[in-house]
């Protein structure tokens, strides 16, 4: 069995369902053990289930992004409980959906807190580790709403952007350390987020449904959703690679090409 990831620690943050999860998923069948970082208990340990019915050890830890002190947890239990931390995943994030004129500070804070400033925590609170070792991968979820603006999701497009900026820089500091940083930008997977849009972009007597299959049709040109499993083999390509680093991948069925 082909095991690239074997004795390696992964940490994702949003890992408890989604694209998250996909990616815990697919690091664990790489061979990683893994620790999944999220606010959503439940879903945490059916995910946490799944992976040990891989054969891979898997811890969970409760975990808010937007504060410092819950990464040095993170960190912390990573290495007590798995006994290292090799790949990072930045994969926490959230939305709301409103144009600017009823944006407020508060949509803005929050998105842009845990989108963009929870990925910085993560990076800062993991550094210091993959430098003494020498070697480590950051992978940081983006998406191609970083490299193209929507409308009604100024401040989540502003957030990722900003994510695939931090990405790029970041990866530039520590390229002598044998840290490689990169992003995944997916495009249209069903996930609770897409499930919002569909609902809040659905036309006149459309279901949420019709919504959903109309985006695929109209947005992507192989004409179908991508899937979390997408995102996880992306990741994986990421945390195999030696000399990739500073990229911000689009995994999006030909949706953008920048």
């Amino acid at each position: 069995m082909n095991e690239p990831l074997s004795g390696q620690v992964a940490v994702i943050t949003g890992g408890a369902r989604g694209i998250g999860r996909g990616i815990a998923l697919t690091l664990a069948r790489a061979g990683a053990d893994i620790l999944i970082a999220d606010l959503l208990e439940e879903p945490m340990r059916e995910t946490a289930k799944e992976i040990q019915a891989l054969g891979r050890r898997a811890s969970t830890l409760k975990v808010d992004v937007t504060r410092a002190e819950a990464h040095a947890d993170m960190v912390a239990q990573a290495l007590g409980q798995l006994g290292g931390l090799d790949i990072l995943v930045n994969c926490a994030g959230v939305i709301t959906i409103r144009p600017v004129e009823e944006l407020s500070e508060q949509d803005w804070d929050f998105v842009m807190n845990v989108n963009a400033k929870g990925t910085f925590l993560g990076c800062k609170a993991a550094l210091a580790h993959m430098k003494a070792k020498g070697r480590g991968r950051i992978i940081n979820v983006a998406s191609i709403a970083g490299k193209e603006g929507f409308p009604n999701l100024a401040h989540y497009s502003a957030s990722k952007f900003a994510v695939v900026g931090f990405t790029n820089a970041l990866a530039k500091e520590v390229a002598r350390d044998g840290i490689t940083v990169n992003a995944i930008c997916p495009g249209i997977v069903r996930t609770y987020m897409w499930d919002r849009l569909a609902d809040e972009w659905k036309t006149e007597g459309e279901s949420v449904e019709d919504s959903w299959a109309r985006h695929q049709l109209t947005l992507i040109p192989q004409g179908r959703a991508q899937t979390p499993e997408d995102m996880g083999r992306m990741a994986l390509f990421f945390a195999t690679m030696d000399n990739v680093t500073g990229q911000s991948v689009n995994v999006d069925g030909g949706f953008t090409f920048h």
